[in-house]
């Protein structure tokens, strides 16, 4: 009797920590920054973001013309947003330093001078 009473108790005490640890673990978990981006021939506005390493970013960009979109290949990141669309995509920079990101969708004869910076800090 003493021997089931110990394993229903030290189960509950393990049920106990598990989420504690796991509620902990939540709770610091950074909430994604959210940036707003409109996209038009040949721009983004506005052009130049800031970021933190390690913190989620969700990019919600808008298109007010033509399907755009937006690369970032040091981050494995890219997005797509048609016209008049909000399209949101979340992604961490996991390096410090600034980054261009480009359209990738072909959107004219001025598709390749459509940049947007963005700076990672600490």
């Amino acid at each position: 009797m003493k021997s089931k009473v110990f394993a229903v108790v030290t189960f509950v005490a393990l049920l106990v920590g598990i989420f504690a640890v796991h509620s902990s673990r939540a709770q610091q978990a950074p909430a994604p920054a959210r940036i707003e981006i409109t996209a038009q021939r040949f721009t983004y506005s506005p052009s130049e973001i800031t970021a933190k390493k390690g913190v989620p970013v969700t990019i919600a960009l808008i298109s007010k013309d033509v399907p755009h979109g937006l690369k970032f290949s040091e981050f494995n990141f890219s997005m797509t947003a048609k016209k008049d669309k909000v399209t949101e995509a979340t992604f961490t920079p996991d390096q410090v330093g600034t980054f261009t990101g480009q359209c990738s969708v072909f959107c004219g004869p001025g598709h390749g001078s459509m940049k947007l910076t963005l700076h990672v800090t600490e």
